[in-house]
């Protein structure tokens, strides 16, 4: 029999002091704050390029992608190439906004859903509808308000344009004073409300006319000379902020 001899308990199962949980609460507490911080950054990321994307559509829907070519000819101008005018509001985009006749929407089209209609374009990563009454600019109201979007650099480049055609005929020569007014060219443009105006133009003794105020978009030229109805079409591509030069050269020689 032994005498004074305790159990002894080894030191390492005596548990955590205070000190020691003290540590492990502060340093969860730190990662887990840089997790969230991490997290939160990644977040407003995927907000903000989410709503970098859909301004991009919707700049598109209203002035068209320059990036779309047949043969290296633009093809696509949205609804003001259809139009004449910009939309009132983003929900002209995906709807009719007045029976207009040359709307030919949506120009915004939503892969999610089977018609194409459904309005999340309307708002921003965060959920806030965007900035958007008529203008040249669309802007996010969320995250702070920061991100806009130009869709050109003033209305006029996408309203007021210029085409200028010079005519002559098979062999080179203009129509001098003497046969300036037998030559018209007529150039169809939507007029903004859902309709088309044809402006008509005569030219001048050196065979030049302009047509001013055009839209972008591509709109039909006709030259006619009128002695004998001859008439020669050209669709002409008017794009952003542009003079838009046309040579027309008749079937023969007239003058």
């Amino acid at each position: 029999m032994y005498v004074g001899q305790g159990i002894h308990t080894p030191k390492s199962a005596t548990g955590y002091s205070f000190i020691e949980l003290l540590a492990v609460i502060i340093i969860t507490g730190i990662v887990a704050t840089v997790a969230m911080r991490s997290m939160t950054g990644t977040n407003t990321t995927a907000k903000t390029e989410e709503t970098k994307l859909k301004l991009e559509r919707i700049a598109y829907g209203i002035a068209g992608d320059p990036n779309l070519l047949s043969s290296g000819v633009r093809t696509s101008y949205g609804y003001i190439g259809d139009i004449g005018g910009l939309p009132p509001n983003l929900d002209a985009l995906a709807s009719n906004p007045g029976g207009y006749t040359t709307w030919k929407g949506p120009y915004v089209q939503d892969p999610l859903t089977p018609d194409g209609t459904n309005t999340r374009y309307k708002f921003d990563g965060w959920g806030k509808p965007f900035s958007y009454s008529g203008g040249a600019t669309i802007a996010a109201t969320g995250g702070g308000g920061s991100i806009t979007r130009s869709i050109a650099s003033s209305v006029n480049d996408l309203l007021r344009n210029q085409v200028v055609v010079t005519v002559t005929d098979f062999a080179g020569l203009t129509p001098g004073t003497a046969y300036k007014d037998s030559v018209r060219a007529l150039l169809d443009v939507p007029n903004g409300t859902g309709s088309v105006v044809t402006k008509l133009r005569f030219p001048s003794r050196d065979g030049y006319l302009t047509f001013d105020s055009i839209p972008i978009g591509r709109h039909l030229l006709r030259v006619i000379y009128l002695p004998t109805n001859d008439t020669l079409r050209r669709q002409v591509n008017v794009d952003p902020g542009t003079i838009t030069p046309v040579q027309v050269q008749l079937f023969r020689k007239v003058w």
